[in-house]
């Protein structure tokens, strides 16, 4: 009965050609394979043509299996990975800015196609309508500015007075004599450590308005640009889709970009009716920076569902200076428009922009506004228009052939 023979083993490929490991015990009676030269007979000097043609030697086993390098590739993914989320983290700012101006251009993209419609070129068609966006930025800063710069210098003319009225209060003066309230204050105000808090409040608030003027500045430059270009945009994202998909594709990219469009104009309206209803009832009823406080009304709108909110108790609370009664009357009727605005004005001016169910509305709003504040919220509802746009077209009837 014949012993079993081994097999050859398979030969390892290297830039010499292939070549052969060496023969395992027991496997001496092995036969050769082809194009193998066997050794001489009691020689253990490899045969001309063998490991001679190999000048650094046999190749060892490969390391592909090897777990320190897998361990080593994985770890390396991992940091590569983490440096990506730090280096879009550490710019999310520029990145907000850009999404904000994308946003706008995309918002004013259909006024500046109405004026192409009625005959203007495209190049004079954006700049009407960037005039028309300066416009409202200046005419919010002329109408709030000057108010706040009065009632700040009003206040500061005004605190010895009202540091005598604290005096003359029989409550402040019993506390002043239990605790020296006066001579703590005046002590801290001499001090070195008010002095240092009060200039760097200062250089704060400075750093504070300087940046909202720089990001002002430059979300009006980004959206200028991307106003002028979105068209070539548009035609440049469409050719990253396969030729096959590209025209579905730039169907529904135009569907979106339209329904955004919509939505802002949409907002822009409402936010404008907010803004004159409550011009001419705060000119009604004599409430001081009319022209001021609507523009809060109206910029404050925009904000969904809290921003309403916000301006009407900025014009109650000036209301309430005039007199109670006026306060009073300036809620019920900040009131009342709010129910107006919610189940008529909004549901007229949105009907043909967004359609959005409510509770996605809501649901959009406040994981926008979660995750980026209010720029967030802002954008939270076209893109979960658009995420229901693609679903409905693309994803149901993907389910229903399957």
């Amino acid at each position: 009965m014949s012993e079993p023979t081994t097999p050859a083993p398979e030969p390892l490929l290297t830039s010499a050609g292939p070549v052969r490991p060496p023969a395992l015990p027991g496997a001496g009676n092995a036969a050769p394979a082809p194009g193998d030269t066997p050794l001489e007979a009691g020689s253990t000097a490899p045969a001309p043509g063998g490991d001679s043609d190999l000048p650094f030697g046999r190749p060892g086993r490969p390391i592909r299996g090897n777990p320190f390098v897998f361990g080593f590739t994985a770890a390396l993914g991992v940091l590569t990975a983490w440096w990506l989320v730090q280096a879009v983290m550490g710019a999310s700012s520029v990145l907000i800015l850009i999404t904000v101006s994308l946003f706008l251009a995309i918002g004013l993209n259909p006024a500046v196609e109405g004026l192409q419609r009625r005959g203007l070129p495209r190049l004079v068609a954006i700049t009407a309508v960037f005039l028309c966006v300066i416009a409202v930025f200046a005419a919010f800063g002329l109408a709030v500015v000057p108010p706040l710069t009065a009632q700040s210098a009003d206040f500061m003319e005004k605190v010895p007075q009202y540091v005598r009225e604290l005096q003359d209060n029989p409550l402040i003066r019993d506390l002043d004599q239990r605790f020296q309230i006066l001579e703590k204050l005046q002590r801290y105000v001499t001090s070195g450590d008010f002095g240092s808090q009060m200039f760097g409040g200062v250089l704060g608030f400075g750093q504070v308005i300087i940046g909202a003027v720089f990001n002002a500045l430059t979300v009006l430059v980004l959206t200028l640009y991307f106003l002028g270009s979105l068209n070539s945009l548009k035609k440049m994202a469409y050719r990253l889709v396969p030729r096959s998909r590209r025209t579905r594709a730039s169907l529904l990219g135009d569907q979106i970009i339209d329904s955004i469009g919509g939505y802002v104009g949409g907002n822009l309206i409402v936010s404008l009716i907010a803004g004159v209803a409550a011009f001419f009832f705060l000119i009604l009823m004599g409430v001081p920076y009319a022209l001021a406080l609507a523009l809060v009304v109206a910029l404050t709108d925009l904000i969904p569902m809290v921003g309403a909110f916000i301006g009407a108790g900025a014009a109650s609370i000036v209301g309430f200076f005039v007199s109670p009664t006026v306060g009073v009357v300036c809620v019920i009727f900040f009131t009342v428009y709010q129910q107006i605005e919610n189940y008529w004005i909004a549901p007229s001016v949105m009907r043909s922009s967004v359609d959005v169910p409510p509770l996605a509305t809501i649901v959009g709003a406040l994981l926008g506004g979660a995750l980026l504040g209010v720029v967030g919220a802002l954008l939270g509802i076209p893109l979960v228009a658009a995420i229901l746009l693609i679903v409905r077209e693309v994803v149901l009837p993907r389910q229903e052939r399957a």
